[in-house]
């Protein structure tokens, strides 16, 4: 079986409400090896922490590093998968792998667009991540799931860069498109409903439930070359609740990747 590389994030100094998403990656990790579930993604790989090359934790300076750290961890043809962290290391890991690989057709879902021009007077707020891509023409096509917090301005966005959005209020696993690839996943956890994961900063009712993201998932139809999964915040789970579903994603993801 080939190898997964994995890489850890741990930064959150633009999340813009809380703090505490830069303690998610080395959680994730003891998730995944928790003696309470087993290593079986659903389609029957297994998905053993050997199964990851790890390079570890990688500590946050200068946000600008996370570009140069992922592209020391990216070799073309070998898919990457990093733990955040929050949405704001999207972007440049981006920017690393469209040196490699060009232009992405991105599968982004998460409660939030995150397509603010600026956010607090920072451009590159963890709410500005996907205004950052497209704007520099990294994304072939950018697909949104369970979105419910548009306003006015991100409306004007997704209109401005073509933006196909699947609302959660429209939200049907019939209606998910078909990628051509190369593909990257952005896995922001406060998609799903904080019934299903209260440890994230940004409670926002009406998600997806846990079995719904698990369908989009699956019905991925390409091997994506890489995905993160952001906005982890352990300060506010409950008994490791969220942990264990970025755990079992992680699982679900890295199947689809082999």
């Amino acid at each position: 079986m080939k190898k997964i590389r994995l890489q850890g994030i741990p930064y959150d100094a633009k999340s813009s409400y809380l703090k505490g998403a830069s303690l998610a990656p080395p959680l994730i990790r003891e998730a995944l090896k928790s003696p309470s579930a087993n290593f079986f993604a659903e389609n029957g790989l297994e998905i053993k922490p050997e199964t990851f090359e790890d390079s570890g934790d990688h500590p946050v300076q200068d946000y600008f590093c996370i570009e140069h750290i992922t592209r020391s961890n990216l070799i073309k043809d070998t898919p990457l998968l990093t733990l955040g962290g929050d949405h704001s290391i999207t972007y440049p890991i981006i920017k690393a792998f469209f040196a490699v690989y060009g232009p992405l057709d991105i599968l982004h879902i998460d409660a939030h667009a995150d397509l603010y021009d600026e956010y607090d007077g920072d451009p590159y707020s963890h709410a500005c991540p996907f205004a950052r891509i497209m704007e520099e023409g990294m994304a072939a096509s950018l697909t949104q799931v369970g979105i419910r917090t548009f306003n006015t301005h991100q409306r004007e966005q997704v209109a401005r860069f073509r933006v196909k959005t699947i609302e959660m209020k429209d939200f049907n696993a019939r209606t998910l498109p078909e990628f051509a690839g190369p593909l990257y996943v952005s896995l922001d956890i406060d998609a799903l409903d904080p019934a299903f994961a209260p440890g994230v900063s940004h409670h926002e009712p009406g998600g997806l439930t846990t079995r719904e993201l698990l369908t989009i998932l699956q019905r991925i139809n390409v091997a994506p070359v890489g995905a993160d999964i952001v906005e982890f915040n352990p300060t506010r789970d409950r008994d490791s609740v969220t942990a264990m579903v970025c755990a079992k994603f992680l699982r679900e993801i890295t199947s689809k990747m082999l």
